[in-house]
């Protein structure tokens, strides 16, 4: 085996039968580099960690699995073992990262433009509606209802977001594009 397999074993032996389920769901999601597919639903959930491994590997190879593994552990916010898995994988001298996993950490769209969201969102509720039951509960739906201006609410809704995983910031980024086509390709463009 090699060293960068082996480390993705490893790291996989080290989550919880809880853990390794929630591993093997969000790999279903996270995005995926251009060229590369999804392993299957069906063939994915039930492998141990030794078959996930095989199959990572097969699927995107050692490097890019093990980025994807990396990445996945972070997003489940295991910063530490992602962090153990990316130095005994031995890519890279400690402390760096290899341009394409830099880019997969970089802040989210949202994270990047929250300012001129915060002053451009101009349909606020069809946004709130978007994320209403899937992302915000009904008490911090109510929170962001309950401001008096766009900004304001603005504001309030990212007041969230620290809490917040990578899907549920795709869902908002994904409710701006709805509500918002315009402005997010003026953002995506600047």
């Amino acid at each position: 085996m090699g060293s960068r397999r082996d480390a993705i074993l490893e790291a996989l032996e080290n989550l919880t039968a809880d853990e390794l389920k929630k591993f093997k769901l969000k790999l279903l999601s996270v995005p995926i580099r251009e060229g590369y597919g999804r392993i299957p639903r069906g063939a994915l959930l039930p492998m141990d960690p030794l078959d996930l491994t095989d199959k990572l590997v097969s699927f995107y190879l050692e490097s890019y699995g093990t980025e994807l593994t990396v990445t996945v552990l972070r997003d489940m916010g295991m910063q530490e073992l992602a962090e153990q898995l990316y130095k005994a994988s031995g890519s890279a001298p400690a402390g760096t990262q290899p341009p394409q996993m830099a880019a997969n950490l970089a802040a989210h769209f949202v994270d990047q433009h929250r300012a001129a969201l915060i002053h451009r969102v101009t349909d606020i509720n069809g946004v709130l509606d978007a994320l209403h039951g899937v992302v915000l509960s009904e008490e911090q739906y109510q929170a962001v209802c309950a401001e008096p201006t766009n900004p304001a609410k603005m504001r309030k809704l990212f007041s969230f977001t620290p809490a917040w995983n990578l899907d549920c910031k795709n869902r908002l980024l994904q409710a701006l594009r709805e509500t918002q086509p315009y402005l997010v390709a003026d953002l995506e463009q600047s």
